[in-house]
């Protein structure tokens, strides 16, 4: 197997992936997808999406698996979820492990918090 930079991975997730924008996460939203926040507690701690759940990316496998005693009931592979960082690499790479996992209707927001911000769509800080 050749190696593959994590840059690589992104980018063949990405193209594997519905990329959405904070316009089409916001109506998403609006209408039931659960939004799925993969960053570290201290990014979260600064600045978050109102509403959106939040789950490291580094517990994502326990606490999305159905089968998992961490199971999270808001994770539920039937819904659409939706998952964000703070670029969108991470959540990029957090969706195809949700496929994985079973989850058919997944997506993520393309440039992630960046994005929100630059879009002017409403935000908790602190």
């Amino acid at each position: 197997m050749t190696p593959k930079t994590a840059a690589q991975q992104v980018a063949e997730a990405k193209a594997q992936l519905e990329n959405l924008t904070p316009d089409q996460v916001e109506a998403e939203v609006a209408h039931g997808a659960v939004l799925v926040d993969v960053r570290e507690d201290a990014e979260c701690a600064a600045c978050r999406i109102p509403g959106a759940l939040h789950v490291v990316r580094g517990m994502l496998e326990f606490l999305a698996d159905p089968a998992s005693p961490r199971h999270l009931s808001q994770l539920d592979p039937a819904r659409r979820i939706i998952l964000h960082c703070a670029s969108g690499g991470r959540s990029a790479l957090a969706a195809m492990t949700l496929r994985q996992l079973g989850y058919a209707n997944v997506a993520h927001l393309d440039g992630g918090m960046q994005a929100w911000l630059a879009a002017g769509k409403p935000v908790t800080r602190g």
